[in-house]
């Protein structure tokens, strides 16, 4: 992984660590080289990620995998931060729409 991306993917954990995210939200980072979550594995295309976890209840704890690929990486560290909020944001919204009927 090159020095610039390096930087950006640094930026973007700690602007994503600094967010006010809801609290039943777990998040866990496979970035190689920069933040690695124990128990993560590497992606099928190779590209680094971050899990969502919304823990609903003790038995209910959907997942969903953002991926980091080219199109967000040619993004500015805020930008990528912000997309990955709309995506977190939008996750538990469906996930309260199934969960509350």
């Amino acid at each position: 992984m090159n020095t610039e991306l390096k930087t950006k993917l640094d930026e973007v954990v700690l602007l994503i660590n600094n967010l006010a995210i809801d609290p039943d939200i777990d998040i866990e980072y496979h970035i190689p080289e920069i933040a690695v979550t124990e128990g993560t594995k590497d992606s099928a295309s190779g590209d680094p990620y971050i899990l969502v976890k919304y823990v609903v209840s003790e038995y209910t704890q959907p997942t969903r995998k953002i991926t980091l690929g080219r199109t967000y990486l040619k993004e500015t560290p805020q930008k990528i931060a912000d997309l990955v909020t709309f995506s977190i944001e939008q996750f538990k919204t469906e996930i309260d729409s199934v969960e509350m009927g």
